[in-house]
């Protein structure tokens, strides 16, 4: 409860400084690459919309496209909005028709900062969860782990460490989801806390985290698709 007025305050004073960026332009879907057909949704927040960067190429789309599209012809597709909760993707992804194989996942951020609590991030994770392996009929999703907030070079301490912590118990329930689905991986995504990570408003990835971001995942799918 001291710290309540402190948090405030500095929550109040990272808005006013925060460098609001635009989400990167370049294509949202499209087919590349040759050999077995590989349909691929990345959805989630302004992370996984490439806010950080200036185009979609640079971003985690993109570079994730890019490696996968050397093994697989990809049918992809990317839904994401900044601003996104967990609640604001399922309505979104509920109108879609399509089908995918590969469904990659980033929420929390959003979820954090909005005080939603672990059950509730429990429960809505696991409605997300049903869409996409029911509904949308992914055969691998990977959910990436809710980012160590902590560690974000836009926030003050204390600031930081309450929602760096708020973050982790979040990311036990997203792991918690994982484990009553078959399909679906909870992966842990794990970026140096250097500079050169991170964008210039301090709060979203770079194009160096993006890569290395999308090469984790890559991975991931070569070795569930062969």
């Amino acid at each position: 409860m001291p710290l309540v007025p402190v948090l405030a305050a500095q929550a109040i004073g990272v808005r006013r400084r925060a460098q609001l960026l635009d989400e990167p332009s370049g294509p949202r879907a499209g087919r590349i690459g040759t050999g077995p057909t590989l349909r691929l949704l990345i959805t989630g927040d302004s992370s996984a919309a490439g806010v950080g960067v200036d185009q979609q190429a640079q971003a985690l789309s993109g570079q994730l496209v890019g490696l996968l599209s050397k093994a697989f012809t990809v049918d992809w597709r990317l839904e994401a909005t900044t601003g996104h909760t967990t609640r604001d993707a399922i309505q979104n992804l509920s109108r879609l028709e399509e089908s995918f194989d590969v469904v990659v996942t980033a929420l929390g951020v959003n979820d954090v900062t909005r005080c939603v609590t672990r059950n509730q991030f429990i429960n809505r994770q696991s409605d997300l969860m049903g869409l996409l392996t029911n509904q949308l009929g992914a055969s691998q999703v990977l959910a990436t782990g809710v980012p160590q907030m902590d560690l974000f070079p836009a926030l003050p301490n204390p600031l930081a460490w309450v929602l760096g912590e708020q973050a982790r118990r979040l990311d036990t329930g997203l792991a918690h989801v994982a484990s009553q689905f078959p399909h679906v991986h909870h992966f842990k995504l794990a970026i140096p806390p250097e500079p050169a990570y991170a964008a210039q408003d301090g709060y979203h990835p770079s194009a160096l985290a993006y890569r290395i971001w999308a090469q984790m995942l890559a991975d991931e799918v070569f070795v569930r698709f062969g």
